[in-house]
């Protein structure tokens, strides 16, 4: 019986088609920093998180799944949806079934989820820009790429959600996010909690030193609410956080390099942390302060 040999990236270059688990799994040899990595890396986090999360993986959370089926069927591509048609999931028959789907590399859903996700992206064909963004007849779902910074020397990588098919005006890459709120004056703070923007940060350098696209291309946010009416925002990011989130890439570029280079991951700070009370507790004590 021939032995199948794992998949593994020795050259920078465009890979579709690659497995949701095999990229993220890092197929580069030595490993490579991703956008989640790199988002990791940052402040509110610190290296010593990234370094765990690196070894250790992240705790499955029961959102992931709809978030994964949500993907699938607004993409069109991606791991297997398997209805669980039970009344109840914490019988030890069903967590067993469930366990066994997701060792396959499937997504369990209960029916309510399963009809939420076909009705989630119903709803994107039926936004008059989200649905242009996203026609599976003008691109491609799920494109990986992987290429080396030219200025730390470190190997990267990311997974485009949408990639349109070239000549056809201005490159718009696209990133689908399933969120609680999807109105543009509650966006800001989801872009800056999540680090979207240097996501944006991280993914256009990829795709402009891969080839795949030129110096006027754009990444576009398609944000989509998980409950009824599932609303859909399509989001550009201002020019100041597009600046600021190609600087904070850079800087855990910078901090990756530094970090795989001494073996060594500090936490929040190595220095005595001078901490003050919340400002609403010093207002109260204005003739102390």
């Amino acid at each position: 019986m021939t032995e199948v040999q794992p998949f593994v990236v020795e050259r920078p270059g465009i890979y579709p088609g690659v497995p949701d688990d095999v990229y993220h799994a890092d197929p580069v040899p030595g490993g490579s920093l991703s956008s989640t990595g790199a988002r990791k890396l940052l402040p509110p986090s610190c290296p010593a998180l990234f370094k765990h999360w690196l070894d250790n993986g992240q705790e499955h959370k029961p959102e992931f799944d709809l978030g994964k089926a949500a993907h699938l069927r607004v993409l069109g591509t991606g791991p297997e949806l398997v209805l669980v048609d039970r009344d109840r999931w914490d019988t030890k028959e069903v967590k067993a079934q469930v366990a066994a789907i997701r060792e396959a590399g499937g997504v369990p859903l209960k029916r309510a989820d399963m009809e939420k996700v076909d009705a989630m992206a119903a709803a994107i064909r039926e936004h008059p820009l989200a649905r242009q963004l996203l026609d599976p007849d003008r691109g491609q779902a799920e494109v990986s790429l992987f290429w080396q910074d030219t200025e730390t020397r470190i190997r990267c990588r990311v997974r485009l959600d949408w990639v349109p098919d070239p000549g056809r005006g201005r490159p718009l890459l696209v990133d689908y996010k399933t969120c609680d709120s999807a109105a543009p004056d509650k966006l800001d703070k989801a872009i800056n909690e999540w680090g979207y923007h240097v996501q944006r940060g991280h993914y256009l350098p990829g795709a402009r030193a891969t080839g795949l696209v030129g110096d006027d291309a754009e990444l576009m946010f398609v944000f989509q609410e998980k409950k009824p009416p599932y609303l859909v925002t399509v989001v550009e990011l201002h020019p100041v956080a597009k600046r600021i989130g190609e600087h904070l890439a850079r800087e855990a570029r910078h901090l990756y390099r530094e970090c795989t280079t001494s073996g060594r991951w500090p936490g929040y700070t190595d220095d005595v942390a001078l901490i003050s009370l919340p400002g609403y507790v010093e207002n109260r004590y204005q003739e102390l302060v």
